[in-house]
């Protein structure tokens, strides 16, 4: 996948440049792909709020990993011998917590193709891979894509566990 994500970059610049195209013109950053001192950062205000003062936001798309509805600044770094995000989202504690618990898609080894029990699977450790803080940040392109959920719990929820062979034959 990282091999054709890289052929299809380098197939892009080639397009671009032979077309009179400057790598400051190819893509969304407007800068050289090769210096990153003129790149231009969005301003985005990530939110403040701590655990259990905001509001979540509906998932973008059915089972897509949820926003993290609260500052985060002072759980990192997350490591796998020190994940603060647990004490509150392990699902034997979320409950008592007010948290939303994780789900059994985390306490899955799917290499193994086998749970783990009570205990977070290894590759699950490092929340902020998939999950990103809210934020006000403005999309970069136009957007029209309208989510389709198969019902309303799965807005807030993940049934990932159980649909993850859909369609595989």
């Amino acid at each position: 996948m990282k091999k054709k994500a890289i052929l299809l970059l380098s197939a892009a610049m080639v397009y671009g440049i032979a077309n009179g195209l400057s790598s400051e013109q190819i893509g969304l950053r407007k800068a050289s792909l090769e210096n990153e001192n003129k790149v231009n950062l969005l301003e985005a205000n990530f939110t403040k709020l701590q655990p259990g003062e905001s509001t979540r936001f509906d998932r973008a798309y059915e089972n897509a990993p949820p926003l993290i509805p609260h500052a985060i600044e002072d759980f990192l770094p997350i490591t796998r011998e020190n994940n603060t995000c647990l004490s509150c989202h392990d699902k034997a504690l979320a409950a008592s917590m007010g948290a939303t618990p994780l789900p059994p898609s985390h306490y899955y080894d799917f290499r193994q193709n086998k749970s783990t029990g009570d205990k977070i699977s290894d590759t699950r450790f490092n929340c902020t891979q998939c999950h990103v803080p809210q934020s006000d940040a403005k999309p970069l392109v136009g957007n029209s894509f309208k989510p389709e959920f198969k019902n309303e719990q799965l807005k807030n929820h993940s049934n990932l566990i159980d649909v993850i062979n859909e369609g595989v034959k």
